[in-house]
């Protein structure tokens, strides 16, 4: 981080003249190419959410979720519900723009506008839009707002230590490890370590065209193939 000295030649952060608190995010729509995010609405969202996400061939992608897997489409129901009432986290339903259904989910959460943090998370993808175009915009489009629309300067991701593929994909949409806290929650009956992961707005800007050249319609092929990953084009964009 960068500093100066203060009068008593210590060294202090860097000045922030003209800051105020950032803007709450809002039950606003964001719209995508390929998908749209939609404030969850469990009268809307639920049944298309648990039919999605009842086509995983088992409930391995809520292990490290601290809430599922669900026996029915009632008790994922009155999940949603409880979900979609909450103001921290904000949660986002991700609607395929090809079929107009609800995929995912994610959240916006441990909002903190005076100084400008939050954290994406709660993030549960079913199988219709894994490893698809659509996983990597909603990322996208969460982030874009965060900085571009409402200017916080702190956006983090945090995950159990041991949740590899999570690890990864932080990795994968240009987040830099901060490192471990030990011991800092327990869920489902178990210890969790940490990992804790973040972007700030002064990486914004390269990571955003690292991004929207990802998501360019030529850089899939007629199957649907990318020509060029997310990683290399970040890269090039010098994020």
């Amino acid at each position: 981080m960068a500093s100066t000295l203060n009068a008593y030649q210590q060294p202090v952060g860097s000045a922030l003249p003209g800051w105020s608190a950032r803007p709450r995010p809002a039950r606003d729509t964001i719209e995508g190419r390929y998908c749209r995010l939609e404030p969850l609405d469990a009268a809307r969202h639920a049944a298309q959410l648990h039919a999605a996400y009842v086509k995983a061939t088992d409930g391995r992608h809520w292990t490290y979720m601290t809430v599922g897997p669900f026996a029915d489409e009632a008790s994922y129901r009155a999940h949603c519900e409880q979900a979609a009432a909450s103001a921290d986290p904000l949660h986002y339903a991700v609607i395929d723009q090809r079929t107009d259904k609800a995929v995912g989910t994610l959240s916006l959460m441990r909002i903190d506008p005076a100084n400008g943090v939050v954290e994406v998370g709660h993030v549960m993808f079913s199988p219709l839009l894994q490893r698809t175009p659509i996983s990597t915009e909603a990322q996208y489009l969460l982030m874009k707002y965060v900085f571009a629309d409402l200017g916080y300067r702190r956006y983090e991701w945090k995950c159990d230590s041991l949740n590899g593929p999570s690890r990864q994909a932080a990795a994968r949409l240009g987040f830099s490890f901060e490192g471990i806290f030990r011991q800092a929650i327990v869920y489902k009956g178990r210890s969790r370590d940490t990992a804790w992961f973040s972007i700030v707005d002064s990486e914004w800007p390269a990571l955003k065209a690292g991004f929207e050249r990802w998501l360019a319609a030529d850089n899939f092929d007629a199957q649907g193939q990318q020509r060029a990953s997310l990683t290399a084009l970040r890269a090039a964009a010098g994020a």
